[in-house]
């Protein structure tokens, strides 16, 4: 299944109910094994962004509707990576 790196913010809504993060963390799980996916690893950051959150799903348009749900409760803000794997990685260079 393809992976998806999210680096995830808090918006201002997000940040002033933090306390109420370790739940919408909980649901977001729950968003994303409703439309097939996983998420794999979860982490608070310090620096650029609040967190960064590892996911798999069958394909993009699952992970599109799962992060549209997620976002649209207005506590975040994201920006998506789609991940190779080392072994997709190396078959992407031997093509060349």
């Amino acid at each position: 299944m393809p992976t998806y790196i999210t680096l995830v913010d808090w918006t201002g809504e997000g940040i002033a109910n933090v306390k109420e993060s370790p739940r919408r963390l909980q649901q977001a799980r729950e968003v994303f094994s409703t439309h097939g996916g996983e998420m794999t690893e979860f982490f608070m950051t310090m620096g650029q962004h609040d967190m960064v959150v590892v996911s798999q799903f069958p394909d993009d348009e699952s992970y599109a509707k799962a992060l549209l749900t997620v976002a649209r409760g207005g506590s975040v803000r994201t920006e998506t990576l789609k991940a190779f794997t080392e072994d997709e990685y190396r078959d992407v260079v031997d093509a060349l």
